[in-house]
């Protein structure tokens, strides 16, 4: 086949790929559509020029490439896999983890059924719009006969006399930045831009998308850097990239992209909203890190706050504790069929089953050991529930309520994303004042203050209760253990498994030692603490960038160096969607458990949960979703909404 033939045939193989791609974005099948749009930039690097090496590593987003401490760790940020996957993420230490974003009526992407209502068929353009003007400001190539792609840095360099964009960005001052913006702008109105290079910003700006609403923030990330490197003047890959940084707590970063946004496209009102809402996080975190850095410890609200200070309406008809705050079961059924109806828990009640379980849980060590034997001959492990109450009923349904002969293990995310997160999180710790040894609580990392901003559990808290209740919730989430170990063997051939949320680490050598020696009263922002509630395991042996931007990709051979020399069998994590609700990798030493069934109400997975006994042998329940209230996911989660993040 002659060279032009398979060029237009691979041009041609990938257009149909990204349609197929929009159709499933449309239909809200995320995980196909990224799928789909990594297929289709195979098929068209194959036909694309070869995209320059960078002036500097730096990329315009201002994130930094860390190594996992392996000598199997992947290329530069700054570059692309052949296969066109991330391969670089921001590193832990960047800032603190995901600070999600939000969206407004008139939201940067729209949704499926808003794109559809739109008629938005543009087959020059990307699957979703990016709100009002921006969704209208592709600017395809305008000449054909261009040099090969024009790399940002370049055409920023001549304009400002900087060295890289990258260096641009990392100016200190509202007015040098406001300027740089400026000129940058002004220097990308005179780039042009081959067709073929148009299409590979569009694809990438499209994948980052689908990245961004699976939680990849760091792949997401660099697939906007290289959008951005084949077509400057691409407005979309520029926000979606603020997107991801704005999710990963990098406000500067994002900060950077949205004004030259702005100044590219001044009319659009919806991204100088979002400037706006970064500039206020922005100065929020500086203000914040200023403070922490000089004043002294405060003691937690928890220990000073007097739950009797809050009055019971008297026309409160629903469940009520004594002022010894005895949680029995008469309380915890009549508290399931009030939730169930959509009606509170009267704060007073709330606060002190909170503030009872936030004793209990502190007095816990980082890895909690629960044996699994005669005495103890089960336990339910659940995974992520995030804040699907009736599918939580439902698991009780199908496996019986808590007990101390039925205990349970809620392996770290019950709240955001679902809008009924308070239900969630308040029956699970009800039942674990009214009876510890029932259930068993690990930290997820949406049990965070970054996440719970975005994601949606503040946003819940403040408008069934308010803000003090949340400081409340906050400081129970940090003292909830890290892991538990599960330990069979008391009886013969019995073994031992570590339950952890999110995953192992980017470094041989870590022992539970090492774990329980944590402090774990803080926010995950790097360490161990954050691998062990971001990283996720990955098929090739070795490590790898977290496409989270957080954490680290760990391999088979990672998990079994690990379980060997801590005397374990088996690692059991949550953290990810699976479409079965569980999965087993790692030559069957390694398990996903997910319990979030038809997850934010369109995913389809299933969910399932593990009951192990003394032989600690998995035996795996799935189960569907059920019906719920007429409230969709993400309701209370603005600043999701408004990033572009849903």
């Amino acid at each position: 086949m002659a060279g032009s033939t398979r060029v237009e045939a691979l041009r041609s193989e990938a257009e149909a790929l990204r349609e197929r791609a929009n159709a499933a974005y449309r239909e809200q099948n995320i995980s196909s559509a990224e799928a789909l749009y990594s297929e289709a930039l195979d098929k068209l690097r194959q036909a694309a020029p070869p995209l320059p090496k960078r002036k500097s590593a730096t990329t315009a987003a201002g994130t930094t490439g860390g190594k996992a401490g392996s000598k199997t760790m992947p290329p530069a940020a700054s570059q692309a896999s052949p296969s066109g996957s991330a391969t670089e993420g921001t590193t832990n230490g960047a800032g603190a983890p995901p600070a999600p974003g939000a969206v407004s009526a008139s939201e940067t992407d729209a949704t499926a059924s808003d794109a559809a209502a739109a008629g938005d068929t543009d087959d020059n353009d990307d699957a979703a719009s990016t709100a009002s003007s921006v969704s209208e400001t592709h600017m395809p190539s305008d000449d054909e006969s261009v040099p090969p792609p024009v790399a940002i840095a370049d055409a920023v360099n001549e304009h400002t006399g900087n060295g890289s964009l990258g260096e641009l960005v990392n100016g200190h001052t509202d007015q040098t930045e406001d300027a740089e913006a400026t000129a940058a702008a002004a220097a990308l109105s005179k780039v042009s831009v081959k067709e073929v290079q148009s299409a590979m910003a569009v694809l990438l700006s499209n994948r980052a998308l689908m990245r961004l609403r699976l939680e990849q923030y760091g792949a997401a990330e660099t697939d906007a850097t290289e959008a951005i490197g084949w077509d400057p003047r691409y407005v979309k890959a520029y926000y979606r990239r603020a997107s991801a940084s704005f999710a990963l707590g990098h406000y500067r970063p994002a900060l950077k992209d949205l004004k030259l946004v702005t100044r590219l496209v001044p009319t659009d009102k919806d991204a100088a909203a979002k400037l706006k809402e970064c500039s206020r996080r922005a100065k929020e975190a500086a203000f914040s890190a200023a403070i922490d850095s000089t004043a002294p410890p405060t003691q937690p609200l928890s220990e000073t706050f007097d739950f009797k200070d809050l009055v019971v309406e008297q026309s409160y008809d629903g469940p009520k504790l004594g002022a010894d705050g005895v949680v029995d079961e008469a309380f915890l059924s009549s508290l399931l069929v009030r939730f169930r109806s959509q009606k509170p828990l009267a704060a007073r009640y709330a606060a002190q089953i909170v503030l009872a379980a936030r004793r209990l849980l502190v007095a816990l060590p980082n890895i909690v050991t629960l044996r699994v034997d005669g005495s103890q001959p089960k336990v339910t492990v659940c995974g992520d529930t995030h804040g699907q109450y009736y599918d939580l009923l439902h698991i009780f349904e199908l496996n019986g309520l808590p007990s101390a002969t039925n205990p349970y293990l809620f392996n770290g995310d019950f709240v955001d994303r679902g809008s009924f997160s308070v239900e969630v999180i308040m029956t699970l710790l009800a039942y674990k004042v009214a009876c510890p040894e029932s259930m068993h609580l690990t930290r997820g990392n949406h049990e965070t203050l970054s996440m719970n901003s975005v994601y949606g559990f503040q946003g819940e808290v403040k408008a069934k209760y308010n803000d003090t209740l949340f400081k409340l919730f906050s400081e129970c989430f940090r003292a909830m253990p890290l892991a538990y170990v599960l330990d069979g063997t008391a009886v013969e051939s019995g073994r031992r498994a570590l339950v952890l949320h999110g995953g192992l680490f980017s470094k041989d050598g870590v022992t539970l030692a090492d774990l329980q020696a944590l402090n774990r009263d803080r926010e995950p922002d790097s360490g161990l603490m954050a691998e062990m509630l971001w990283s996720d395991p990955q098929k090739e042996d070795g490590w790898g960038p977290s496409k989270r931007g957080i954490g680290v990709s760990f391999g088979p051979d990672v998990t079994s160096r690990f379980l060997d020399a801590n005397d374990l069998a088996l690692v059991v994590r949550s953290h990810e969607m699976k479409e079965e609700g569980y999965e087993v990798e790692a030559n069957g030493r390694l398990i996903t458990i997910f319990s979030a069934p038809n997850y934010c109400d369109v995913q389809g997975n299933k969910g399932a949960f593990i009951t192990f006994k003394s032989e600690m042998v998995p035996e795996f329940t799935q189960f569907s979703a059920v019906p719920h209230p007429n409230v969709r996911p993400m309701a209370y989660a603005r600043d999701a909404a408004m990033m572009g993040l849903l």
